[in-house]
């Protein structure tokens, strides 16, 4: 996947465990750590505003485009 989630290092940075963080934003410990694994095809905006709210951070502290690297095979 060419976006990459990085809120366990936001978190970590944050020192805010996942219970709470996810008691914060008021959404359950399995999404929010289906978030944080990054085991999710689409977040909607609203819960990536109140994540950024809590962690008083931006949502480029949360998510990383990488550019995929074309095969040689094509």
């Amino acid at each position: 996947m060419a976006i990459i989630l990085r809120l366990d290092r936001v978190m970590a940075d944050r020192k805010i465990s996942l219970g709470e963080l996810a008691l914060k934003v008021g959404i359950s410990n399995v999404n929010l750590s289906n978030i944080k694994t990054g085991k999710i095809s689409a977040i909607r905006f609203s819960t990536l505003e109140a994540i950024c709210d809590v962690l008083d951070c931006q949502p480029g502290d949360i998510l990383e485009y990488k550019r995929k690297v074309p095969d040689e095979t094509g």
